[in-house]
Parts: C-alpha cells; structure tokens; sequence
C-alpha cells in the first residue's frame, strides 16, 4: 500500500543467507533472521519518518550487519547487558 520498495544487493544476499542457515534446521531460521535484522529495523524507520511512501530502499551489508538505507539492521553479536532499549 506504501509502494516502498527494498533493493537489495548480492552482499545483502549474502548475509542473510549465511545468517539464516542452520546446519541442523536448514533455512528454517531464516525468517527469523529475515524479522529479527530486516523487518524490524525497516519498521522502525518508516515510524521515524526516515523512509517514505514511494521510496526506494538500498540493502547491503557491512561489518556490522545489514545496512538498510543508512541504518544497521542488526550485529552478529549480542547487545551489551548493561545496554538501555527506548
């Protein structure tokens, strides 16, 4: 309904396939991976206002994670403990 479209790139890709493969589950924790580095960040951005209706969004991936837009969707390391979420 947004007509926001997602461009993702071979590195992008990538990531999400090397993060969403299981050696005993296979690619079923790949939606996971998908909601958890993807979605999520994507979700949030369009409530802050920083992606509109219409826009074209790039995806790639860097050392920290997917990079949607100019956002990190997400680490391959966990948050500190002593991290604080608003």
């Amino acid at each position: 309904a947004r007509k926001i479209q997602l461009e993702l790139d071979d590195a992008a890709r990538k990531w999400l396939a090397d993060e969403g493969y299981d050696p005993v589950y296979g690619a079923r924790p790949l939606k996971r991976v998908i909601q958890r580095a993807l979605q999520d960040p994507l979700a949030e951005a369009l409530l802050s206002g920083d992606i509109l209706d219409g826009a074209v969004v790039p995806v790639t991936a860097g050392p920290e994670g997917l990079i949607i837009g100019n956002r990190v969707g997400s680490t391959r390391q966990e948050p500190p403990k002593d991290a604080v979420v608003h």
